[in-house]
């Protein structure tokens, strides 16, 4: 339900704790997540964001509670995606004629969403909406962050930004403010989050953060729209975008494999011993990438300065699992990270080839041939995957 942030501003958003999957079937979702809306009153009323679709009935007949729907007199979107614009249509059923404010790309969006010729009013950076009583909304584009209709508001007199899907996190909490949450939860679905969603964007996003400085706001509260909202020491997370847009890693390797009979997944554990024996400072992950979330998986690539990646090869390919974990790593654009590549064959032998060939095309540096171990290792076959790792420890 309901509940007041400031004595002006009032949450009316949706948590949906049942929710495990996000964008189709691409991001898992452990904790939930919520839909954040904002009710902001001046003399004049602006909505920020609606809610996802499946929710939209019990949106509009929560907001009829809060507030007579003809007593809003702005819409603002964001962002056209449709957690966050999803009841829209519901919404302008009822208030046909209330203008929505968005960005240039936005009204492209919202109709190609809903095909519905609304009251659009474009807006662009340092475009401002006055709400009376020394309140006004005050535009900044965001494009790429992560769409190209993304944009930021902040609200004078109350010192709030809302920056829609930036610093926010799929997490549900009937806690809601991120003093009050459990911070390592709250730290590890805001990082998985930045890993999965914003990582190819971030020059973008230090570019952003710096040009939202230089306006010299001050910023006393952070309302996302996924998540908590940021009122203790609110720039704390935008200090951790910044750490993490820049080439982000901690002192970590991760070795990623999948297996058919064992064998790469012995490799794989010899591998890692073998790192350890160089460098017992680093800190070493395995995943079986068939058997783990593919998205916790990211976040520890994220996290690492090297990732070790292994398959057999079936079908003169690498099993799929593993092909997946190289088109998503791609399609990230992680920077400044190294990689290698190993696996077990049995006559043909083309994974660790095609492995590292994916690594190289997504970036990372390569930084050997690979390892190739013939049929189910024997004791030479892992002590040599014990040796590799050893290269590993020393190169990180």
């Amino acid at each position: 339900m309901a509940f007041k942030i400031r004595d002006s501003v009032t949450w009316v958003g949706k948590v949906d704790w049942e929710l495990r999957k996000f964008h189709g079937e691409e991001y898992t979702t452990h904790k939930g997540t919520t839909y954040n809306s904002y009710l902001v009153r001046g003399e004049k009323t602006a909505l920020i964001d609606t809610v996802w679709t499946p929710f939209a009935r019990e949106f509009v007949a929560n907001l009829k509670k809060e507030i007579d729907l003809n007593e809003i007199d702005y819409i603002i979107a964001n962002h056209a995606e449709v957690d966050h614009s999803g009841a829209l249509p519901e919404l302008m059923r009822e208030i046909p004629d209330t203008p929505i404010y968005c960005t240039a790309a936005g009204v492209k969006s919202l109709k190609g969403h809903f095909h519905q010729n609304w009251n659009f009013v474009p807006v662009k950076t340092g475009d401002r909406l006055d709400l009376g009583g020394g309140k006004e909304l005050i535009f900044v584009e965001a494009k790429m962050l992560h769409w190209p209709d993304s944009m930021f508001c902040y609200l004078t007199g109350e010192n709030i930004l809302f920056p829609n899907d930036a610093f926010g996190q799929h997490y549900a909490s009937e806690y809601m403010y991120n003093d009050l949450v459990d911070q390592d939860e709250l730290y590890r679905e805001a990082i998985k989050y930045y890993a999965n969603i914003l990582t190819p964007f971030s020059k973008l996003v230090t570019a952003k953060i710096n040009e939202v400085v230089g306006l010299n706001l001050p910023v006393e509260m952070i309302c996302p729209s996924h998540g908590v909202i940021w009122r203790k020491d609110p720039l704390q997370i935008v200090h951790k975008y910044l750490e993490w847009a820049d080439a982000y890693s901690e002192n970590q390797v991760t070795v990623i494999y999948d297996t058919m009979w064992n064998g790469t997944r012995r490799a794989a554990e010899a591998i890692a011993a073998g790192i350890k024996s160089a460098n017992d400072s680093v800190n070493i992950k395995l995943y079986n990438a068939a058997r783990s979330d593919i998205n916790d998986i990211i976040t520890e690539v994220f996290k690492s300065k090297m990732i070790v990646v292994g398959s057999p090869t079936i079908n003169k390919r690498t099993l799929h699992s593993i092909a997946a974990l190289l088109d998503m790593v791609a399609g990230l654009q992680f920077q400044q990270k190294k990689g290698a590549a190993f696996g077990c064959y049995g006559w043909s032998g083309e994974s660790v080839k095609l492995i590292a060939r994916g690594l190289a095309d997504a970036g990372f540096e390569v930084v050997n041939d690979g390892l190739k171990l013939l049929w189910n290792p024997d004791a030479d076959a892992l002590a040599a995957a014990v040796e590799f790792g050893r290269e590993i420890g020393r190169l990180v």
